[in-house]
């Protein structure tokens, strides 16, 4: 999973715990997000300096991963509601 490689970390102190690019307060879900609005892994990089190519695709790798592993019903990705 991403976050052993170290790149995405949980630490209930930041962000409430959510998942986070390592020494910022990038959640996964703002990456994912601003990607699904349309940003381009460039416009991302440009916004958020902090950011690097190899954090980006670890917060999709992450999620492709906590994805692969839920047993909930899936999300109406139009409505956002179950």
């Amino acid at each position: 999973m991403a976050e052993r490689e170290g790149l995405i970390v949980t630490d209930p102190a930041v962000m409430l715990g959510k998942p986070v690019v390592r020494g910022t307060r990038i959640t996964v879900e703002l990456i994912l997000r601003k990607l699904a609005e349309g940003a381009s892994e460039r416009d991302l990089l440009e916004a958020y300096p902090q950011l690097t190519p190899e954090a980006v695709r670890a917060a999709i790798r992450y999620a492709a991963e906590v994805l692969a592993h839920e047993e909930d019903e899936p999300v109406d990705a139009a409505h956002g509601a179950r």
